[in-house]
């Protein structure tokens, strides 16, 4: 009835109507197919316009984007699981990406000095490269851990040692040993961590994970055995577990300079830099008293011994080390200096842990993020172990003195090239 009443009211546009319809139909219009039966016309979210895309493929979207029409009428439906890369984020070393999830090192059941899968513990290369991974759960990112595959020196092992692929920070990035060119897979950095690694496990993290590489800018899905993914050099793996995220992050990072070729040649009793100290500590330094928990005293027996090295640049210019920082008439102090080469001498009868801050307490000297031995200005820290090397961003007071490390500080005028050393006490 309702019909009726409306042809009866509006019978001109009716026929309007029925007359483009039937112009239409001998057209061919709808491609040709039978009303509502076309078998490939797929369906579309509600409020959505299809978009055309050459040759019929189907493109990925990402969540909110609207589903596409290829040239032959097919709608394809937005997937929710596919994400993309965010604009990049610069980073620099010592950044802490994500929130805090597993403890830092290897656990009980990963690298503790012995060889694992293959990869054995050793003094740092003298080249390295990295990779970066990223840890989501859903769609949350968790920072991965700091000291992954670092073990720290014992009586036994004064050096200590580090794996080929280990971490020293929460940023995400492991590092990775090339002086051999070696390749390095995503199964052995887990081996290392001491934590499982799956298509239903991260570390501990249970749900369906997905994998993502990132080489360049372009971000692929990998479907192979996880344990087989090979590290990308300058590459980010991103492991999502559970619900994906929109977007994935990318960083560039500010790598520190390149090593300059020229080798710095370290002698006992030597002079490197510009003399601009006095020799020796300050008024306000250890007269043989404890100092941070060291002490001072003569005949010390040196079963625990070995060296760091400190270099201190002002606009450029290398300013020497003092000699004689850390030793008295009477005694000397477990941590020290012999001359002006900038190593510190660490000889101690006790296995024991040394900072940075520990020596310049020594010395005399104050030393902050601001200030390194009266010397204010811009300051950037670079930490080598061997060739190892990294931005340090924390506080300089707490930089762990290790076997063969070398601390560089930058105040004011950047450096193009970090030096290179043969040390006269190599271990």
């Amino acid at each position: 009835m309702l019909k009726e009443k409306h042809m009866n009211t509006r019978w001109m546009t009716g026929a309007v109507a029925a007359a483009a319809l039937l112009m239409v139909a001998a057209c061919g219009g709808g491609g040709g197919g039978s009303p509502g039966n076309d078998s490939s016309q797929g369906t579309t979210t509600g409020g959505s316009t299809p978009s055309t895309t050459p040759g019929g493929t189907t493109p990925s979207t990402t969540p909110g984007e609207t589903p596409s029409t290829t040239p032959g009428g097919t709608t394809q439906q937005p997937t929710n699981t596919t994400p993309t890369l965010a604009a990049a984020t610069p980073v620099v070393d010592g950044t802490t990406l994500g929130a805090a999830q597993w403890s830092d090192g290897s656990t009980a059941t990963g690298g503790a000095g012995q060889a694992v899968s293959n990869l054995n513990c050793a003094i740092a290369g003298n080249k390295y490269s990295y990779a970066h991974l990223s840890v989501y759960q859903n769609g949350k990112q968790l920072a991965l851990p700091a000291n992954i595959g670092t073990i720290a020196p014992t009586m036994a092992r004064q050096t200590g040692c580090v794996y080929p692929v280990h971490t020293v920070d929460a940023s995400g990035k492991i590092r990775m040993d090339v002086t051999s060119n070696a390749s390095y897979t995503l199964g052995q950095f887990f081996s290392v961590w001491g934590q499982p690694l799956s298509t239903t496990n991260v570390a501990g993290i249970t749900g369906d994970v997905t994998a993502w590489v990132n080489t360049g800018g372009t971000l692929t899905k990998y479907t192979g055995d996880l344990a087989s993914l090979v590290l990308p050099q300058h590459g980010e793996v991103t492991l999502v577990i559970g619900t994906a995220p929109t977007q994935i992050a990318t960083y560039t990072w500010t790598d520190p300079p390149p090593f300059t070729p020229t080798v710095t040649t370290l002698s006992y009793g030597g002079v490197v830099g510009t003399s601009f100290w006095a020799d020796g500590n300050t008024a306000t330094g250890g007269t043989g008293a404890t100092v941070d928990g060291l002490i001072c005293a003569a005949g010390m027996a040196e079963t625990f011994h070995v060296h760091s090295h400190v270099a201190i640049f002002k606009d450029g210019q290398w300013l020497a080390f003092p000699k004689n920082v850390g030793i008295l008439p009477q005694c000397n102090y477990e941590t020290h200096t012999h001359d002006n080469t900038g190593i510190i001498h660490i000889e101690t009868p006790n296995m024991k842990n040394f900072t940075l801050g520990q020596v310049f307490d020594i010395w005399g000297q104050p030393l902050s993020s601001t200030n390194v031995a009266g010397i204010t200005g811009n300051i950037v820290i670079y930490i080598n172990d061997n060739g190892d090397v990294r931005r340090y961003t924390g506080d300089p007071r707490n930089i762990p003195l290790t076997s063969l490390r070398d601390i560089t500080f930058q105040i004011g005028t950047p450096l193009t090239t970090l030096p290179t050393y043969s040390w006269y006490e190599p271990q």
